[in-house]
């Protein structure tokens, strides 16, 4: 036999559970706030002229240890990960067809998970912060996944890369450009 009070406090406990998902959707969008916040507050880069004309930027290290910062493509605003180890800049292809590059010969390159085929392509400019080269020598890479552009070799070579205590400084020499 079903008493009248049954219909209330399944009704009840509905809510209550209702209220408990609520408040967890409302604290997960606050943490991903929180986590997209200082993400951005990683990505910013400290840009500076010396006084003899060298163009210099700083970027902070992440709680990773990686180094991720806001620069451009042919005058597009893109999202790169210094690495040091890679010898060429290297662009998902996802982010290639969206920047219009275009593949070039096909090459060998050597990754963490083995051999695999990227193509030659050519950056007009690429710049980070006041630092700006043209003509770089890049790799579109068919088989990375997001957003991030590898930082490589072919255009921090170019440069003065100094890093220490969780602070890289790249410096454009005056006599450089």
């Amino acid at each position: 036999m079903a008493y009248p009070n049954d219909f209330a406090t399944r009704v009840g406990r509905w809510m209550i559970s209702l209220a408990w998902i609520g408040i967890l959707l409302l604290l997960t969008m606050l943490f991903s706030k929180f986590l997209e916040n200082k993400r951005e507050a990683q990505e910013q880069v400290v840009s500076q002229v010396s006084a003899v004309g060298d163009r210099q930027v700083v970027l902070r290290g992440g709680a990773s240890g990686h180094y991720i910062a806001k620069g451009k493509i042919n005058r597009q605003t893109v999202r790169f990960l210094v690495d040091t180890g890679a010898s060429y800049v290297t662009v998902p292809a996802t982010v290639a067809a969206r920047l219009g590059l275009q593949k070039g010969m096909e090459m060998q390159a050597n990754t963490a998970n083995g051999m695999i085929t990227v193509y030659a392509t050519r950056l007009n400019s690429i710049s980070l912060g006041e630092i700006t080269l043209r003509n770089v020598r890049a790799s579109i890479n068919p088989y990375m996944q997001g957003e991030e552009i590898l930082l490589g070799m072919s255009f921090l070579g170019q440069l003065s890369v100094n890093h220490e205590r969780g602070r890289m400084t790249i410096t454009q020499r005056s006599s450089d450009f």
